[in-house]
């Protein structure tokens, strides 16, 4: 998930080159087997699909360990799996920070967010609010919030996605990636439309486990390389980068500045914050029984996700040794495709028939994880839609599940064609910028309304309407003005200059920001009548499960 580096770009790829087309058949044979056996699972969960609990939440049938596995398998997206193996892999030690902010930022969904909100809602973020809030304009705010987050990482991973599939599959021009963008776009809708969230869980479980395996299969061939000496490793990779010790120590991409300095701070507390607001995430603690489930969950969604950063190590750094930057950078400037070539070298190299398999089973695992992001996202925004907006707002109650869950189906269909269209005339946007305002504003608007919400009794109606939409406002505002949008040969227009705002994550602004707007609006405001009254139902069921669905 990494923001600093696109999700992939439109540049070379060692399937590119010679020798490509049996290589090619093998990666479309196993995406063809992949696609087909998940919407098979798609396909067996929509026929158990009979009410919205089952749609929005699965049922709640789910145990601690399958839905720590579908966490992890909804948080490792293909940039956190391409993303970070490239920068470890051109910037050593700085670019495993990117590992550890991931892994840190769960210990707050752990600690603050998981059981309590498991507890307190039912279906949505906007259930935990409405409690104890005005319902109409507290769920306009969430629901705007999270479908906006939704589409931008939604877009971001429609990118990565098209350009992955176009590169592996030897597709050019214009035309061929539009076509691939709308087909990825068209089997993400139908997992949530006909599978529910039970067809996305079950997809993301799959994908997690291919992904771990995967992962851990190079982690293996790398280690037994270097004898399984990790000092060797790291000293070879050293030595391979060009930048000697340098390579191993902090300050090789960041500290060059105070800027920069600034600029990792903001990005870190964007990462670490946002996670616990992310609307996808969140719906994950409602597809357990019990809040105790939900714990567990996040308990093995730590151990798992942990391993996988720990292992990054050999995948960065193995891809620095064996690979090397130059080579890296000569086929894909931002290093994404750093783990498709030391899978490649791992497996006996260019042009060995174990260098094409291994290519090819870790090119599918790529594109397993982007569908099965893709999939969680759409639910989250499509169920924020049928039960925030429509079912509480526009039709104020007055709906049937039937109804809502029909509701749900059609806005996953619009959101998908949004996507589709947004990717299509956006492939050759940084994808960077798309991740990085979904965590800020997830960071900014959501994260703070939760909070306060949980946890302060004053907090109020006007506060939570403040904190969303001056965190939305802020984070959005701040991007556009950032280098990431304009003033340098890598934002999203090169040829403008209204970079006012010098940090490329708005986090060390926006996420204060909300927060002080939420506290803000909450003292400027009179509480409801009912106001302690309603907190404290809120607190007893948060805390001890009472009255959860």
């Amino acid at each position: 998930m990494s923001t600093s580096t696109t999700l992939l770009s439109a540049t070379a790829h060692p399937l590119a080159a010679g020798g490509a087309g049996e290589h090619r058949t093998l990666i479309i044979t196993l995406f063809s087997v992949f696609v087909a056996i998940t919407l098979g699972i798609t396909v067996w969960a929509g026929r158990q699909t009979k009410d919205a609990t089952d749609f929005y939440a699965g049922g709640r049938s789910f145990t601690g360990f399958q839905n720590g596995l579908a966490i992890s398998g909804d948080y490792m997206s293909a940039a956190s799996f391409l993303g970070i193996a490239g920068a470890i892999s051109l910037f050593g030690y700085d670019g495993f920070l990117y590992s550890i902010g991931f892994l840190v930022a769960w210990l707050v969904a752990l600690l603050l967010v998981a059981e309590p909100l498991r507890n307190s809602g039912r279906f949505t973020m906007a259930d935990v609010l409405a409690h104890r809030l005005r319902q109409r304009p507290v769920r306009t705010a969430a629901g705007t919030s999270t479908i906006v987050v939704s589409i931008f990482y939604l877009l971001a991973q429609m990118v990565g996605a098209g350009a992955l599939v176009a590169l592996l599959l030897g597709a050019t021009g214009e035309g061929s990636r539009r076509w691939i963008i709308a087909l990825v776009g068209l089997v993400m809708v139908l997992y949530v439309t006909i599978g529910g969230m039970k067809g996305t869980t079950w997809v993301q479980i799959v994908k997690a486990v291919l992904l771990i395996a995967g992962t851990l299969l190079i982690t293996v061939l790398v280690l037994n390389k270097f004898h399984w000496n990790l000092s060797t490793l790291l000293g070879r990779a050293a030595e391979a980068s060009g930048k000697g010790g340098a390579f191993l120590e902090p300050g090789l991409q960041y500290g060059k500045d105070g800027t920069s300095k600034l600029n990792f701070v903001s990005l870190g507390l964007a990462l670490v914050l946002g996670t616990a607001g992310l609307p996808h995430i969140l719906i994950r603690f409602y597809t357990v029984p019990t809040a105790q489930a939900a714990r567990k969950s996040v308990n093995w969604a730590i151990g798992i996700i942990g391993a996988f950063y720990l292992m990054t190590i050999a995948l960065g750094f193995g891809a620095a040794a064996l690979v090397g930057p130059k080579a890296i950078t000569a086929s894909n400037e931002s290093g994404n495709t750093a783990a498709p070539l030391l899978a490649q070298e791992v497996g006996g190299g260019a042009g060995s028939t174990g260098g094409a398999i291994l290519l090819a089973v870790i090119s599918a695992v790529a594109f397993a994880t982007i569908l099965a992001v893709v999939a969680g996202l759409t639910l989250a925004s499509s169920a924020s839609f049928a039960h925030d907006l429509w079912a509480n707002v526009i039709r104020r109650g007055k709906t049937s599940e039937k109804e809502e869950i029909l509701t749900a189906k059609i806005a996953a269909v619009v959101i998908g064609a949004i996507s589709i269209a947004l990717g299509i005339f956006a492939h050759r946007l940084n994808a960077a910028a798309l991740v990085a305002l979904a965590f800020a504003v997830a960071a900014s608007a959501n994260l703070p309304t939760i909070l306060y919400s949980l946890f302060w009794k004053r907090f109020t109606t006007q506060g939570a309407l403040w904190s969303i939409y001056g965190g939305l406002i802020s984070s959005v505002t701040l991007v556009i003005l950032s280098p990431v949008v304009s003033g340098n040969p890598k934002a999203l227009f090169p040829g403008l200059a209204f970079d006012y705002f010098p940090l490329g994550n708005p986090g060390l602004v926006s996420i204060p920001l909300g927060f002080l707007l939420g506290w803000a609006g909450s003292l400027l405001s009179r509480p409801a009548p009912d106001q302690e009254r309603k907190y404290a139902e809120l607190e007893v069921r948060s805390l001890t499960g009472y009255g959860a669905h």
